[in-house]
């Protein structure tokens, strides 16, 4: 199963995490800044059911470079949907 996460923040970060130690094939789409953090410092989560890290997380800024997706998670806050290209991968 492949899951395409639109953001890698709180909720992103955490979930996708999640999946992917559980055998998903997780790929996020993320703005320019947040790859650069998570290609110098990894995909971290910290929570009461265990931290965890992701050291290599599959990321893109590139829309066009994920060919398909089981399912599709948008975590984005709302105001930045408007900007962003979420109706291109749908």
């Amino acid at each position: 199963m492949h899951i395409v996460i639109f953001g890698a923040g709180a909720l992103g970060s955490y979930f996708g995490t999640r999946w992917e130690k559980a055998g998903a094939k997780v790929t996020y789409l993320v703005r320019e800044g947040r790859y650069q953090q998570l290609r110098e410092h990894h995909m971290h989560i910290q929570s009461v059911k265990g931290n965890d890290t992701i050291q290599e997380p599959q990321i893109t800024t590139d829309p066009q470079q994920i060919s398909h997706a089981d399912i599709l998670v948008i975590a984005l806050k709302g105001y930045h949907l408007e900007q962003s290209q979420v109706l291109n991968l749908v």
